[in-house]
């Protein structure tokens, strides 16, 4: 996130105010506190907010309850919103959206870390081809497994994600991570030489829409659409 981030801005980072939506227990937004002005960090979850609240504690650094759709923060409050691998989570993905729209600053931008539908094997559960079943399969499916009694995430395509982000100038980042794993430190999942890395430069840069995940920077523009 950081690299991507300092990517984008091309500029100090410290400056910057930066919102994470979807903060669980706070490992990332302790990081974060690390690179940025102020981070805050806001979960549905409120055991995982008061454990991040418990865990960590530094004076740029905060954490609160709170619900994606109904951000409590005045109009173009934070420079920068991380919003990684949480749409699929909430109910209405385009209400969330807006409201990260809102609490940017105009030429702010959103890190936003997505899944694909088309992926072969759904993470949260561990099961191939479950994200792309309809929902009635699918939650039967996640029963036979043993997994859960419904399939609760609902992820969308390549072509439904670049709609969801439609009142953002999305620059697409998945290619240079894929091709540059040393400046944007993802070495971990894509050892330069392997037969992974090979794979992910094939997927990125001939059929980006089979790419199991995406990583965008979302620039609100400074006129408002």
């Amino acid at each position: 996130m950081v690299a991507v981030l300092q990517d984008h801005f091309k500029r100090p980072l410290a400056d910057l105010n930066v919102l994470n939506v979807g903060s669980s227990v706070g490992i990332i937004d302790n990081y974060l506190a690390n690179h940025f002005r102020s981070v805050t960090g806001i979960d549905i979850d409120a055991p995982a907010i008061e454990k991040s609240q418990s865990r960590f504690i530094k004076t740029n650094l905060k954490f609160q309850t709170g619900d994606a759709l109904n951000l409590d923060f005045a109009d173009a409050s934070f420079d920068v919103v991380i919003c990684s691998q949480v749409y699929e989570h909430v109910p209405d993905p385009e209400k969330m959206m807006r409201e990260i729209n809102r609490v940017l600053i105009p030429g702010g931008a959103c890190y936003f870390a997505a899944g694909n539908r088309l992926m072969w094997n759904e993470p949260h559960y561990n099961l191939p081809l479950l994200s792309v079943l309809p929902r009635p399969l699918a939650h039967l499916y996640v029963r036979i497994a043993k997994k859960a009694s419904h399939y609760h995430e609902l992820h969308y395509t390549y072509f439904g994600l670049k709609k969801l982000a439609g009142n953002f100038a999305v620059n697409d980042y998945t290619k240079k991570v894929v091709d540059d794993p040393a400046k944007f430190h993802t070495q971990y999942m894509l050892p330069p030489g392997s037969k992974k890395a090979r794979i992910a430069k094939l997927i990125t840069h001939r059929i980006m829409w089979l790419s199991p995940g995406f990583i965008w920077i979302l620039t609100k523009p400074i006129t408002a659409r």
